[in-house]
This record gives C-alpha cells, structure tokens and sequence, in this order.
C-alpha cells in the first residue's frame, strides 16, 4: 500500500508559472539578469516587439496598441504570474492600460531619480533615456518628486539603443560616439541615471567614459526585488524548471543566429514567434 502511495506522489505535476519581461527589444534582458540573479529558480518568458523597435519614435496610441496587445496573447496562451514592462518608454503611459486588462501583478520600470538624489554630492545628475522619456510628464514628475534640490540634465538617446542592441550580439562599442553622446555629463555631474533598459547593457563603457567619480544608477535591482516580494504576496514560489526559459520576438530577428547564441549563454532556448495580436 505505501509503495502505491509514493507512487502517486511521486507523479503529481507541480505547475511552475512564468513570469513574462517584456521591452521592445533586448534591452530588458538587463532586468532579467538581475530578477535570476535574486530568484535563480524562476521560469521566465522573454517577449520582444522588434516589428515596432524602437519604441522611442511611437507615437502614444500605438505603442499602447503593441504593448497591450502582444501582451494580453501571450499572457492568454501561458500561465503567467506577473508580468514585467521592462521598458522606460513604455512604462510612462502602458501600465494603466494592462492593469486594467490583466488580473495578475503588472511591474513597470522608471528612471531611478530617487536613489540619483540621495547618492549625489554635488546635487547635479544626469538622467540618460530614449527621446519619449525625458519628455513624458511622469518623467518631471519624478524630479519634482524626489529631486528638487537637484539640477537634472537630461539627454535622450536612440542610438544607444540600437549600440545595446549590437553589443548583445557580439558587436564592439564604439567609445567614440559614446563619449560625444555622454558630453553633457563628463565632468558635470556625479550621478547618471539610466533611464533605459537598454543602457545598462553598456554600463562597463558608459562607467569607462564618465570617470570613476561619477556613479552610475539603473533600477534592475529595485525591479527585482519587487518582483520576488509580489510573487511571495501571491503565494506562489519560484520552482526549479529543468525547461529552458523561452523568448518570442513579433518579427524576424537580424543576426539570429549571433543573438541565440547569446540568449543561450543566458538560459534561453532559441527564439520563437510571438503569437499574433
């Protein structure tokens, strides 16, 4: 009888849930790194909308269009938990949208403006995002928030998404056009915020370019631990999954083969196509 029962236990299915990041491109693989880092067991799904990249340039009905509808397909065919926007650009005006749509935890990333103005000395920051970012309202909303003792210089950058994007599949840096793009900051602050997922991709170099004397701020941390600690609210726990992680892509990906092979590095199995929206 006891060998019976083992049996039985021994062939009940534990449902593992995922938790599904989702950027325009690659860049919110720079959160993943970080939610892995803190909860090693979770099964993620990686979701990127590369047909509208970059997001930077949409115009707002659309990019709510993309987001809240590659979202809403995934989440209908997967058993996700919570879902991660892992893009500045769309967290300033999508998260109302999906919260409305979706019954599971939607977390979205914003410019780490609060942390900047406790760390900075000087009182001088610097806040790098996509061009859509430094001009949302909830963007100065952020500063007027938790910095108004602070001089924010902002600089919005498209082109270092797309040098994030050529560094995860093996392209080199160019330091050169780093520095131009960084020559606001050089020397006159102490604190730059990456307002971009796709930034801390380049942290290395940015921190190369800017000096020692200067910090360099992203919120991947934070967003983790937010995370772990709504997983843990649910009542859920994070399984290990012998299943490799999964990534869907709304169109087909130059460089494939270059990408996979990172995505590979990180836990992924090769890229998929997302379900139609």
């Amino acid at each position: 009888m006891r060998s019976i029962m083992t049996a039985k236990i021994m062939t009940k299915v534990i449902n593992v849930k995922s938790v599904l990041i989702f950027d325009s491109g690659v860049g919110g693989l720079s959160v993943y790194r970080e939610i892995t880092k803190m909860m090693p067991e979770q099964h993620v799904i990686y979701a990127f909308d590369n047909a509208a990249f970059p997001y930077g340039e949409l115009k707002d009905d659309l990019l709510v269009s993309r987001v809240t509808g590659m979202v809403s397909s995934i989440c209908a065919e997967h058993d996700i938990s919570l879902v991660v926007i892992a893009c500045n650009t769309a967290s300033t005006l999508v998260l109302p949208y999906l919260r409305d749509m979706l019954s599971i935890p939607v977390v979205g990333v914003v410019p780490a403006i609060k942390p900047a103005a406790v760390l900075s000395k000087t009182k001088n920051i610097g806040l790098l995002a996509t061009p859509a970012t430094i001009k949302r309202p909830y963007t100065f909303q952020l500063v007027n928030d938790f910095a108004p003792d602070c001089d924010v210089n902002m600089v919005g950058s498209t082109e270092l998404v797309q040098m994030g994007e050529s560094k995860l599949r093996g392209k080199l840096v160019n330091k050169s056009i780093l520095k131009d793009i960084l020559a606001p900051f050089i020397g006159q602050v102490d604190c730059i915020v990456l307002g971009c997922t796709h930034f801390p991709l380049l942290k290395e170099e940015i921190e190369e370019v800017v000096g020692k004397d200067c910090r360099v701020i992203d919120s991947g941390e934070a967003i983790a631990s937010r995370v772990a600690e709504l997983i843990k609210e649910e009542g859920q726990k994070a399984f290990f999954n012998k299943h490799k992680h999964r990534v869907f892509s709304s169109a087909p990906v130059k460089e494939e083969s270059a990408l996979n092979q990172e995505l590979s590095l990180l836990g992924f199995s090769p890229i998929e196509r997302a379900p139609t929206f």
